[in-house]
């Protein structure tokens, strides 16, 4: 397997919105938060509890600001992917000591990208655009806000775990922003196809993730099979060990991750965006709640329908019927919404879609 592709011309996505990319779960739950005038705000507020200009000054301090003379050519995949992807502003990429690999997009006000040495160094520089441009899709999404969110309720859930009912009620709130948060990654994984317009080059870094730098002892093949097989799974046993070994985690498994991408790709939806064929900034305000969560509901009911796993297969039903009664419940308040508003400005605050500036996670 190739490791390099030539530099080539890369394709302009004018003001295209990270709804063309976003998985329909993330999409929809942002849709939804940001059609509620002043929550962006409100929790942007709520991100500088975190100190976000403190935690700047750190990495300002102890880590290496890449540009035209430090890490020029990540520099430039930086500047790549902002262009692409048509952001306003190039945000800052600092390199940090750290044998982990990981990646990140911190800040609300001004975001700016980390990636850690052991990240770095395990990729080849297309496998490094990629990375890149996932993280320029986190902020292009605006992610950081309703991150900021989820980190808040988990720091508030350790304070009052001494009271049952409250912990309860807070962890089951954290279970469903680490599904969505989980999705989100799945939609920047996206970005960063597009971004670096190199479909194979995703897939390598996301099969390092998985087994390391030996790539030539690894086949695409073979790791999209294990996706298949861990889907199946075995009994309804090792179907409840999957959903237990999800709690707590932020990032789905490497070889979901992979097959994820590998059916959006298949599906022709990166094909499409390249050719121009996607939505734009300017036509968020028009998102529509209603609609965006039964594409989410159906997002999911068609990855039942895939897997082969048998306690989602004596759920299906069950779940499938609350998808779609959320689906209708989405529209009763929409149209209750827009019919209170029609004599009176509640109509116009309420179902406005806000687009929403750019944000990171």
């Amino acid at each position: 397997m190739a490791t390099n592709s030539p530099e080539r011309a890369r394709v302009r996505l004018d003001g295209i919105s990270s709804r063309a990319y976003e998985h329909p779960a993330d999409r929809g739950a942002l849709v939804a938060l940001r059609s509620l005038r002043g929550f962006d705000e409100v929790f942007k507020r709520l991100s500088g509890l975190f100190n976000e200009r403190a935690l700047r000054l750190m990495f300002l301090s102890s880590a290496v600001r890449v540009n035209e003379q430090q890490f020029p050519e990540v520099y430039n995949y930086v500047r790549d992917a902002a262009y692409i992807l048509d952001l306003d502003e190039v945000p800052e990429l600092y390199i940090q000591m750290n044998p982990r690999p990981n990646a990140m997009a911190i800040g609300s006000h001004k975001p700016f990208l980390v990636m850690t040495t052991g990240l770095f160094d395990l990729l080849d520089a297309e496998e490094q655009r990629f990375v890149v441009g996932h993280e320029v899709g986190h902020v292009l999404s605006g992610h950081a806000v309703y991150r900021t969110m989820l980190l808040a309720l988990i720091r508030l859930a350790s304070r009052v775990a001494w009271i049952p009912l409250g912990y309860i009620g807070i962890r089951a709130i954290v279970t469903a922003l680490e599904e969505w948060y989980r999705k989100s990654e799945l939609s920047c994984d996206r970005a960063g196809v597009l971004a670096s317009q190199n479909p194979e080059a995703a897939k390598r870094a996301l099969m390092k993730l998985a087994g390391g730098s030996r790539l030539a002892e690894m086949n695409p093949d073979s790791f999209l099979e294990q996706a298949r097989e861990y889907d199946r799974g075995g009994d309804a046993r090792d179907s409840l060990i999957k959903l237990l070994s999800l709690t707590g985690q932020t990032h789905p498994f490497a070889v979901i991750r992979m097959a994820e991408l590998t059916r959006w790709i298949d599906e022709g939806e990166y094909r499409r965006i390249i050719a121009g064929d996607y939505p734009r900034r300017d036509t968020d305000k028009d998102a529509s709640v209603g609609q965006e969560a039964r594409n989410a509901a159906n997002s999911y009911r068609e990855s039942w329908e895939r897997t082969a796993d048998p306690l989602v297969g004596t759920l299906r039903d069950v779940a499938g019927s609350a998808a779609s009664a959320g689906g209708r419940l989405f529209d009763t308040v929409a149209e209750r919404w827009k019919g209170a508003g029609s004599g009176g400005s509640a109509g116009r605050n309420g179902t406005d879609g806000n687009g929403g500036g750019p944000a990171a996670s």
